[in-house]
């Protein structure tokens, strides 16, 4: 019952055979491995786009802060909502490898932004010249912070209003898989059709040991990307452990349907939550993540059972009356299975 973090959850068992065998003799260091050739072959294949640049870092933290520093210059201003995975949980990183810029927060329910809400930040942006910070990019976490989706049609939307302002847009994908199950569409029509101009490929959420690929549209970008990388010290050597996690990944559709369990594990268990009286969901469940409030009775015996998770927001206690509801996050991955959610609901439903 570890509804932590899919972060927590092991590596898929293809993976690790697939790093097992990239470990039998020698391979050319720094990317040049006939692995990786593979890879790029096969994401371009997938997101039906021959001339994209695709590169592999190890975190989501480096492929989001070198993805966003290649089109943002150091006086530029990123439009995110206000619980963007690039806000709340990077620590500074994207303002650092920007060299400077700054991240322009924006509203929006459920952690997605608006169409309006972006047009008025984007025009307020620069108004007195040199005095002020640039118009900058746009970046869209998809899945949200929130456990939400932006579709296709909403992801056009808002790069369409970027666009008219000369702007590039990044998706942040580390649940970039869940999202496009979740919304049953192709990689494409969720990234360059739709606008998207550079994308952070998560896999490390998703049953990699360790490993984000960043995908960008256009390959003018990618020279700039490789002097960064190396820069910023996230050029692997022995790249072919990157390499091989990456494509067993992309191999066989694995990446859709480790997410596939992830996403029909979370929404059983939030459709279970809903039957437990006094309970509802705080934002809707679209992807691996389960945001919902429960009567502090049930978290006590889940908790007292084992159940890992945490409460949303953290500063919730199990001290007081069995009957007041208290919010949390739950988070599902491709390793959960049936019997932790039901086992989790039997617990809460005391």
């Amino acid at each position: 019952m570890f509804f932590a973090s899919d972060n927590s959850s092991p590596a898929a068992p293809e993976v690790l055979e697939a790093i097992a065998r990239a470990n039998e003799g020698y391979a050319m260091p720094y990317g040049n491995d006939p692995i990786m050739e593979r890879v790029r072959s096969r994401i371009r294949e997938i997101f039906e786009a021959p001339e994209a640049a695709v590169y592999l870092v190890a975190t989501g933290t480096a492929a989001n802060s070198l993805a966003l520093a290649i089109f943002n210059p150091p006086w530029g201003s990123v439009y995110c909502h206000r619980n963007a995975h690039i806000e709340e949980d990077e620590c500074g990183a994207p303002e650092f490898y920007m060299g400077g810029g700054k991240l322009v927060l924006l509203d929006g329910d459920h952690a997605r932004m608006t169409p309006e809400g972006l047009e008025k930040a984007i025009g307020f942006t620069g108004r007195a010249g040199v005095h002020n910070l640039q118009k900058g990019m746009l970046s869209l976490t998809n899945a949200t912070e929130n456990g939400t989706i932006y579709r296709p049609g909403d992801v056009a939307r808002l790069t369409a209003i970027a666009r008219a302002h000369g702007l590039p847009s990044h998706m942040d994908g580390a649940r970039f898989a869940n999202a496009v199950v979740s919304a049953g569409c192709t990689p494409a029509e969720m990234t360059w059709k739709a606008g998207i101009d550079v994308l952070s490929f998560g896999g490390t959420k998703n049953g990699l040991m360790g490993v984000e690929a960043v995908v960008i549209f256009d390959p003018a970008k990618a020279w700039e990307f490789e002097l960064r990388r190396k820069r910023g010290g996230h050029l692997f050597s022995k790249h072919r452990y990157l390499s091989a996690q990456m494509e067993a990944y992309v191999t066989d559709d694995l990446w859709l349907r480790l997410a596939g369990q992830a996403n029909r594990a979370a929404a059983r268990l939030s459709q279970g939550i809903l039957s437990v009286p006094g309970a509802s969901l705080v934002h809707p469940t679209e992807a691996n993540a389960v945001f919902a409030s429960w009567p502090r009775g049930g978290h006590r015996k889940a908790q007292e059972a084992g159940a890992a998770y945490y409460f949303w927001p953290f500063n919730q206690s199990l001290d007081g009356p069995d009957h007041e509801p208290l919010s949390a996050r739950l988070v599902c991955s491709w390793s959960t299975t049936d019997q932790d959610v039901d086992r989790f609901l039997e617990l809460i439903r005391g």
